[in-house]
Parts: C-alpha cells; sequence; structure tokens
C-alpha cells in the first residue's frame, strides 16, 4: 500500500488508514526480512509516508513493535474464536481452532503474511513479546481447561506449532493437508485416550 503524499494538503487525513498501513507494512517487513530490518525509515517508506508521519502515530520503534504484535495477537484470537463459536462439539474446540489458525492451507498459505506467522517471529525475536504470547496462551489453557486439557491435545497444539515452524523456515513438508487433518482427528474425544 502506497499512501499518496501529493498535495497532502488537499486530502483529507485519514489518520485510521495510514495507522492501519504502518501496521501491515512492518508486520510485512518482519516476515519477510526479519525485526531487525523494522525501522521507521523502512515502514515509512513502504507506506509513502515521511519518517514524521510514522513517528506521529509511535513514538518509539518497540511501540510500533508491539503495536504490530498486539494487532496480529488480537486477529489471531478472533480467528480462533470464530472457529471455536461455529464447532458443534465443545470437546476439543479450542484446539481444533488452534490447529487451524496455526497450519497455512489453501487461501491463507497464499496470503502476504498470517497473524500467526507475525506473531511468532516476533517474539522469538523479543523476550518481553515471548512473555506477552506466554500470558495468552497460558490464559487460553486455562480458561478452556474443561475441554482441550489432556496430552494428547496439548501433542496435537505443539505438533501444529512444529509444522508452522518448519514451513515457515521452508523445510519441506510432503502433506501438509494430511498432516492438518490427522491433528484434527486427533481431537475428537473418541480418538483422545489420554481424557479416560
Amino acid at each position: 500500500m502506497n499512501i499518496e503524499v501529493e498535495n497532502a494538503h488537499k486530502r483529507k487525513k485519514q489518520p485510521e488508514v495510514v495507522r492501519r498501513a504502518l501496521l501491515d507494512q512492518a508486520a510485512r517487513i518482519t516476515l519477510e526480512q526479519g525485526l531487525t530490518k523494522v525501522t521507521f525509515q523502512a515502514v515509512a517508506d513502504a507506506v509513502g509516508v515521511t519518517k514524521g508521519g510514522v513517528m506521529h502515530h509511535f513514538a518509539t520503534k518497540n511501540a510500533l513493535v508491539l503495536e504490530v504484535f498486539n494487532d496480529a495477537m488480537a486477529k489471531f484470537e478472533a480467528e480462533v474464536d470464530a472457529a471455536m463459536a461455529s464447532d458443534p462439539v465443545s470437546y476439543g474446540s479450542f484446539t481444533r481452532a488452534y490447529i487451524d489458525a496455526t497450519i497455512s492451507l489453501g487461501e491463507k498459505a497464499q496470503a502476504e503474511y498470517d497473524n500467526q506467522a507475525t506473531l511468532y517471529v516476533l517474539m522469538l525475536g523479543d523476550s518481553e513479546l515471548r512473555e506477552l504470547w506466554a500470558k495468552w496462551a497460558n490464559a487460553q489453557l486455562k480458561k478452556h481447561a474443561a475441554t482441550d486439557d489432556t496430552e494428547t491435545l496439548s501433542m496435537a497444539r505443539l505438533t501444529a506449532d512444529g509444522i508452522w515452524l518448519s514451513d515457515f523456515s521452508g523445510i519441506h513438508i510432503a502433506d501438509k493437508q494430511s498432516l492438518h487433518d490427522r491433528l484434527i482427528k486427533m481431537t475428537h474425544r473418541d480418538f483422545d485416550t489420554s481424557s479416560n
């Protein structure tokens, strides 16, 4: 996205549109080039605003990175919550939603970037963001303990994380759809012997 900077005095200011573009481009740079390449100038250039325009919205690089993380977290959580809300079976519903949100298939795999990837890349590079991720994940596990607290469901979520990391790292996965489907099967009560 490139926000027009020509005739800036004539166009209406759209701070939310600019802010959204800044977050999206910072996330894209993080995924494509790494967290160290996220600078005010790089984000400004990607959006087509001045460095001061970025600083108007975010006082520091840390503030920008934290907001990118929070934005990706909110989207990831909304994706998980929506999947759970549409799941007719409560047992394992958080794990199924987590697997679907974590493993990129179909259209999601073709997307420029996804929320889970943004979260992982940011937290891998920053201990404070890892703490925020752990706080969220632990709260979710506690919240869904009645339906998703078994050894088998834990293994399914951890395997989904491993598939994501392999995929993101460029490690060939022969049939990711098949792996996804097997993990989803693991989330059903009749499969999960650890729930007895």
